[in-house]
């Protein structure tokens, strides 16, 4: 027998973008601060769908309230002296050309963190098609030289494996991170590029 491997690949344009905000609020009444930060990421949650974002693909990934400490040097010992609250929320995106909108659109109701803009290709498994055709001709043809360089013939198949993952996401590294209070900022250029997915074959 022989045994020969090779690789397919496929370049495709992203279809999926994602990316997670979060709106975090200090003070000493975590009542009050709780109060304060659900009215602004509902706000935030608001503006996301009023740019035509279905509820489907808006999700809640974090809620944290803790305590913030001080230490007293003089006693020895540490005293809350208020609370921390964060709420994040992941959010996808299918049509870009309302991403940089909904990322605009997210600091004036009171959002300070937004990170993780990602691209991906959300079915990989339509894309594996052509991976998979130039993965075994390419076997094909490296049987074909292996047999003829040493004086053989090929039968018939008798073992296929394949090797394929899904491709990761593609992150866009100029992280876009809002702070401040109030006010329209200019909406952010961002550009999904493309992604290659490859597949493995063992004959």
């Amino acid at each position: 027998t022989v045994t020969v491997s090779a690789e397919g690949k496929t370049t495709v344009a992203p279809d999926l973008a994602q990316f997670s905000f979060s709106v975090v609020t200090q003070g000493r009444d975590p009542s009050a601060i709780v109060d304060e930060n659900n009215k602004k990421v509902s706000a935030a949650i608001e503006s996301v769908k009023s740019n035509g974002i279905e509820t489907k693909d808006i999700k809640t990934s974090g809620y944290n309230l803790s305590p913030d400490y001080q230490y007293d040097e003089n006693l020895r010992r540490s005293f809350i002296v208020g609370y921390t609250i964060t709420q994040s929320v992941n959010v996808k995106i299918r049509d870009f050309d309302k991403l940089p909108k909904v990322l605009s659109g997210l600091t004036p109701v009171g959002v300070n963190q937004i990170s993780g803009i990602s691209f991906s290709v959300e079915d990989p498994e339509k894309f594996f098609g052509a991976a998979r055709k130039q993965a075994f001709e390419r076997a094909r043809a490296k049987a074909k030289s292996m047999a003829s360089q040493n004086g053989v013939s090929l039968g018939k198949v008798v073992n296929i494996n394949e090797f394929g993952g899904y491709p990761p996401p593609v992150p866009y590294f100029g992280r876009v991170e809002a702070f401040g209070k109030g006010g329209d900022i200019a909406a952010p250029t961002i550009e999904p590029g493309t992604e290659e997915i490859t597949l493995q074959v063992s004959v």
